[in-house]
């Protein structure tokens, strides 16, 4: 089949956008009870922080649940407001960063459950649950090596000394964050574990939650009895270098602009930082930095159409990129074409290594200038 039929143009993309951006909501489905049947007994929550890293919160907090998720991060209160209205009573949400100054008394009115972070924190949430008069729900956690969020060592004496001031606190469980799960014979992961078990047998009664993506695979020992997944749920691989067990959630077609022939010599891009070599075909297309794509593809990463590869030549702009079309047959992509940015041939991992950063960086950068089609 010729390839310009493969590939529809893009004309029609509404709202004139400058690619489609396809999010397949049962990939992400199936690929949470994937992750549940990895996790059994424990239960499987979602992370849906970053407006689900960039893919659209309300659809995809709306499918989990549908699929038997009932357990919900975000990372700050905020982004409550965007999940909460397309979740039923039973679904609980959690806020990973816990809460501003000012903030309790709207969480406690959403029945959203705040993750505690400090001692500050603690006493305003208690504080908060006394002027109401009622018991309020929370999580604690710890920092088992990470020193990002969490109780430090230093302040878990004072925690356990300050507990019984906090009875009308109510808390649900004790977590954690691994730092290096992605990195499986790290040391840090054993370290972490080590310190997550000496932590709960300081608190018996409650139970843990600890694992994030990479650290469902990490093994059972790491699971607790709820794990977090995020990446994951999104297709990115939470095994490292090994192969991707999750589907591919999304794909991303780019039109072109502008196609041209340049002779030996021609400058491209800003900077003249690429200098073709010999005459060339190629392809201006419409999308840039500003739609989540890094600069740092400059010269080095690439598109596809069909199974041929054809390489970013240039400096990334802000809203295009040019691209070698050497490779293709005369007239194969005029304007209105569409190149594959991730797909079957580059995933989005591929993509992200291309850009010397991570999978996470690159969804949750992805702009709002593509039509977004929801599988």
């Amino acid at each position: 089949m010729n390839e310009r039929m493969t590939m529809p143009a893009a004309q029609g993309i509404a709202a004139a956008a400058c690619g489609y951006l396809t999010i397949d909501l049962g990939a992400i489905c199936r690929n949470y009870l994937k992750l549940a049947e990895v996790l059994a007994p424990a239960k499987a929550a979602a992370v849906v922080k970053a407006d689900a890293y960039g893919l659209g919160a309300p659809p995809v907090a709306e499918a989990l649940y549908k699929a038997g998720c009932r357990d919900f991060f975000v990372a700050h209160f905020m982004e409550v407001a965007a999940v909460r209205p397309v979740l039923s009573d039973n679904a609980v949400l959690y806020v990973l960063n816990g809460l501003q100054p000012g903030n309790e008394l709207a969480c406690a009115a959403a029945g959203v459950v705040p993750v505690l972070n400090s001692l500050e924190q603690l006493r305003r949430w208690s504080a908060a649950a006394h002027g109401l008069g009622k018991r309020l729900p929370a999580a604690l956690q710890f920092d088992t090596g990470m020193s990002r969020l969490g109780f430090s060592p230093a302040e878990q004496v004072q925690l356990k000394s300050e507990l019984a001031d906090h009875e009308l606190v109510d808390i649900r469980f004790i977590m954690s964050h691994l730092a290096s799960a992605d990195e499986v014979e790290s040391e840090q992961n054993d370290q972490q574990l080590a310190e997550m078990q000496r932590i709960a047998k300081e608190f018996p009664d409650l139970p843990v939650c600890f694992a994030n993506s990479n650290g469902i695979f990490l093994g059972q020992s790491y699971h607790g009895y709820m794990a977090r997944p995020g990446i994951a749920l999104y297709g990115g691989n939470p095994m490292g270098a090994a192969a991707n067990p999750m589907e591919p959630v999304v794909g991303l077609k780019i039109a072109v602009i502008q196609t041209r022939t340049v002779p030996a010599g021609t400058k491209v891009g800003y900077g003249a930082t690429f200098v073709a070599p010999r005459e060339m075909r190629l392809a201006t297309i419409a999308a840039g930095y500003a739609d989540g794509l890094p600069r740092s593809l400059s010269d080095r990463g690439a598109v596809y159409f069909g199974d041929h590869r054809l390489p970013i030549v240039g400096r990334v702009s802000m809203d295009s990129m040019t691209v070698d079309i050497s490779a293709l047959p005369e007239e194969a992509l005029t304007l209105g074409s569409l190149v594959e940015m991730i797909g079957p041939h580059q995933t989005l991992d591929d993509l992200a290594q291309a850009a010397g950063t991570i999978s996470y960086e690159v969804l949750t950068s992805l702009g709002q200038r593509y039509e977004r089609q929801y599988l």
